[in-house]
C-alpha cells in the first residue's frame, strides 16, 4: 500500500453524481488493492444524496474528495486527471467495483511497455445487488486494438481500463461535446493520434447493471454513439484503409443502435435506426434483415439478456419495417 510519503505510480480517479448507494463499495474495491501505488481521488460532481456524509466516514490518506459545480462526467474526469499525481490513470465509474489485483496487474503490463498508452482488460456485468450475470472477454472479438478494432467493435469501458496520463494529456480528456459517449470519442482520439493499446487478458472490474445507469439512458446514448461516429468519419485526413471502413462501421454502429433502442424500450427509434442501416449494408435485401435479427441475438447474449426473435418479428415496428424493405426495395428494382 501507498505511504504518506511516497509518490503514487497509480491515480484511481472515481466520478460521481448521486451514487451513495454504491460509492463506498467502489472505494473500498480501490483501497483493497495490493502490490502498487495509488492514490484514490473522488470527483463528487455536485450530488445532492448521502455521497459527502459517507465520504466523511473514509479517515484515510489513500483519498482525495473534491466537490465541484454539477458538470458532467467528462469535466468530473477531466478535474480528476488535472489533480493526479500518478503516471497513470485508472477511472472507476461510482457504480462498479474493482476485483483483486487490477491495478497492480495492469501497471506491471505498462512497466514492461514503456510505448503503451493504454491497458484494457475484461469486465463481469453484475445486477444491482453485485450478483453476476456473466463475463466479457472482449479481446476474443477485438484481438489488436488498434484504431480498426476499436471503431468496429469499441470495446470501451473506461473503469476496466488504465491509461498513462500523459497521452491522456496530449489529446486534452474527454470532450463534454458527447455524452454519455464520450469515453468511445476519447478512445478513437487516442488510437487516431498513434496510441498504443493492449489487453490484459483477465477480468479485472464488475460493471453493475441498473437502471440509473448511463447504458440505461436508450436516446441519448444512441444520438451520442452517432455524433461520435459521425464526428470521426467528418476528420479530413484520416488513413485510407480507415476511410474505407466507414460504410460497414457505420453499417455495424446503426444496427447495434437499433438493439440497444429495442432493449431500452424504444421500438419506434428501433426502427429509424435500421432503416439507417439499409443504406450502408452489404448483403442483399433478405440477407439484411436476416442478419439484423442475428445481430439482436448476438448482442443479448453479450449483454446476458434474453432476446425472442418471435417476440420482435410480431411487433408492429418491425413488421412496418419489413413492409417498408419491400417497398424500398422494389423501387430500388425499378431504378
Amino acid at each position: 500500500m501507498v505511504g504518506t510519503a511516497a509518490k503514487p505510480t497509480i491515480s484511481v480517479i472515481i466520478p460521481t453524481y448521486n451514487c451513495d448507494r454504491y460509492i463506498a463499495q467502489a472505494i473500498d474495491s480501490v483501497l483493497e488493492q495490493q502490490d502498487c501505488e495509488y492514490e484514490v481521488i473522488v470527483i463528487d460532481d455536485g450530488s445532492t444524496d448521502e455521497t459527502e456524509n459517507i465520504l466523511k466516514t473514509y479517515n484515510n490518506n489513500h483519498i482525495r474528495y473534491i466537490r465541484q459545480k454539477n458538470q458532467g462526467v467528462a469535466a468530473a474526469r477531466n478535474r480528476g486527471i488535472a489533480e493526479a499525481e500518478g503516471e497513470l490513470i485508472a477511472f472507476l465509474d461510482a457504480d462498479d467495483y474493482f476485483l483483486p489485483g487490477k491495478l497492480a496487474a495492469q501497471a506491471a503490463i505498462f512497466a514492461k511497455r514503456p510505448n503503451l498508452g493504454i491497458v484494457h482488460s475484461g469486465w463481469s456485468r453484475v445486477n444491482s445487488q453485485g450478483e453476476k450475470l456473466l463475463s466479457v472477454l472482449p479481446w476474443e472479438k477485438s484481438p489488436q486494438l488498434n484504431l480498426e478494432d476499436w471503431l468496429r467493435w469499441r470495446p470501451v469501458l473506461p473503469s476496466a481500463m488504465m491509461f498513462r496520463r500523459e497521452w491522456l494529456e496530449y489529446v486534452g480528456g474527454f470532450d463534454s461535446r458527447f455524452p454519455p459517449a464520450e469515453d468511445t470519442e476519447l478512445v478513437l482520439r487516442l488510437a487516431l493520434k498513434g496510441c498504443q493499446s493492449t489487453w490484459l487478458k483477465r477480468v479485472t472490474v464488475c460493471y453493475r447493471q441498473h437502471e440509473q445507469s448511463a447504458m440505461h439512458k436508450g436516446l441519448p446514448q444512441a444520438r451520442s454513439l452517432t455524433a461520435v461516429i459521425d464526428n470521426f468519419f467528418r476528420q479530413p485526413n484520416l488513413p485510407e484503409k480507415v476511410r474505407l471502413m466507414e460504410h460497414s462501421v457505420r453499417y455495424l454502429t446503426f444496427v447495434w443502435i437499433a438493439w440497444y433502442l429495442y432493449y431500452t424500450k424504444h421500438q419506434t427509434e428501433m426502427k429509424e435506426y435500421l432503416k439507417q442501416a439499409w443504406y450502408y449494408t452489404p448483403l442483399s435485401p433478405l440477407e439484411t434483415v436476416i442478419n439484423w435479427t442475428e445481430c439482436f441475438a448476438e448482442f443479448s447474449q453479450n449483454w446476458g439478456v434474453k432476446f425472442d426473435a418471435h417476440e420482435l418479428a410480431q411487433s408492429p415496428e418491425w413488421k412496418s419495417l419489413v413492409r417498408w424493405t419491400i417497398e424500398v426495395t422494389g423501387k430500388i428494382d425499378l431504378i
